[in-house]
């Protein structure tokens, strides 16, 4: 057979599956599909709804006059796509689904297999309890004040306090133990006591030799000296410094792969490739298992080369296609071997949602939780860096997003915004519930509810 005749052939066989992809397509969009999902939040002609995998789409429609926090059958034409910010399928209609309990009188849609699962019974007996202010002080994660911290826990029903250098200079270790405690102690729900011991850059405890007689090497430095083993034997010493003071979560490790010594993020980093950067993700995980002090993957879904979002908001113009490649096998990595947090960044990814930071997109939430399959805690940067200070309602776009931890600075400003949403029907108590359910969850698979 001639060569000319070979190339025909492979071309009507290449024309053939184009056609077919296309007609497929049209066919897909033309059939009528449907999904049960809750009403999260709704404008003048757009609903955003969450399925039971938490997964949250945005849809052009004006017919729907069901209230936020009804659980609906959408019919629509066309194909949903998690990755997009508003949805482009027609609307047909819709008719309300109840919301349906297991035997322990847990929302069936809250129900998975996720991490925390052991504890959901526990958790819900724990919701039932609480106030609505009691509730959504679950989902702050607060920076501590220095002054009328007794008094904020008792106002506002804070999660827990974020620790920072300032918080520790001068102490000694007596001292940094009873001033925990004190705050464990007035606190009618364990409090998260979190840190950025991250080593090297960022260092909170270890910055104080009082402390710690040394402060922590970087990850690149722990690598260069004895490899993952270092790295391995570095995160259980740091566990056990940190609990013997009081602080029970750790904001690290940094698994933004980066290479570049000019990135802004580099020097926090492994400063490996992603194969090695997954590695070092698996390994801090598994090291602090354990050990009474939980860690995060952080800056989902990866930092790149972005500038610093203390000070400004950031571009990223990464195809979704790199991210995907480079960035997230770490964060799939910590995820597999059991991470109970990821903390999100506030670079806004132009190929993901160009209009949100990350932090506030439900778009980089739906890949964390549907691609990455993570059920844990997904909490923001802290939302008084300058990159999102400005944000009208910042708290409550981080909300709907799909966060369940609040970090910063702001508590009665933050706190009053998710009431007023919630009184102007901006937001439905269920969806404060959901997300204090698993904030509850998660600490009793800490130990932390055991403790009181």
């Amino acid at each position: 057979m001639s060569k000319k005749v070979l190339g025909l052939i492979f071309s009507c066989i290449i024309l053939t599956g184009i056609v077919s992809s296309f007609v497929y397509q049209k066919i897909a969009q033309q059939k009528t599909n449907n999904i049960e999902a809750k009403i999260l939040a709704k404008e003048k002609e757009k609903v955003t709804l969450q399925d039971a995998n938490n997964i949250i789409y945005t849809v052009k429609t004006e017919d729907i006059n069901a209230d936020i926090g009804d659980n609906i059958l959408l019919e629509y034409t066309g194909v949903l796509d998690k990755n997009i910010e508003v949805q482009e399928v027609s609307v047909i209609g819709y008719k309300l689904a109840a919301t349906t309990k297991n035997a322990d009188g847990i929302p069936n849609d809250w129900m998975d297999d996720g991490i925390f699962s052991l504890y959901y019974i526990l958790a819900n007996q724990k919701l039932e309890t609480l106030s609505l202010e009691e509730k959504i002080g679950q989902l702050f994660l607060v920076h501590y004040p220095n002054q009328n911290e007794k008094e904020w826990i008792e106002k506002y029903k804070l999660g827990g306090y974020l620790f920072f250098e300032k918080d520790f200079a001068n102490k000694d270790q007596k001292e940094v133990q009873d001033m925990i405690k004190a705050l464990q102690n007035i606190s009618k729900i364990p409090l998260l006591t979190a840190v950025d011991e991250e080593g090297g850059k960022v260092v909170r405890v270890s910055s104080n030799p009082k402390l710690v007689t040394n402060k922590f090497k970087s990850p690149k430095e722990l690598y260069n000296l004895g490899g993952f083993e270092k790295i391995k034997e570095d995160t259980k010493e740091k566990s056990k410094i940190l609990s013997n003071l009081g602080l029970n979560l750790n904001l690290a490790p940094v698994i933004d792969v980066s290479i570049d010594p000019n990135d802004y993020i580099y020097a926090r980093t492994l400063g490996e490739n992603t194969d090695l950067t997954s590695t070092y993700a698996e390994t801090v995980i598994k090291a602090g298992k354990d050990t009474g002090v939980s860690y995060t993957l952080k800056h989902f879904p990866g930092y790149g080369s972005n500038s610093d979002t203390h000070i400004a908001g950031s571009i990223d113009n990464r195809t979704l296609e790199s991210i995907k490649k480079n960035d997230l096998p770490p964060f799939q990595k910590g995820i597999e071997v059991g991470a109970e947090a990821v903390l999100v960044s506030h670079n806004t990814i132009n190929n993901i949602d160009g209009n949100n930071p990350a932090s506030l997109s439900p778009s980089v939430h739906n890949i964390l939780r549907n691609d990455l399959k993570f059920t844990g805690i997904i909490m923001t940067d802290d939302l008084t860096m300058k990159a999102t200070s400005s944000i009208d309602d910042a708290a409550v776009k981080a909300i709907l997003a799909g966060n369940d931890l609040i970090i910063t600075s702001t508590p009665e400003q933050d706190i009053n915004a998710i009431k007023k949403a919630l009184n102007e029907g901006r937001m439905s108590e269920e969806t404060i519930d959901k997300l204090a359910f698993r904030i509850l969850a998660w600490k009793y698979y800490k130990g932390l509810m055991f403790a009181k």
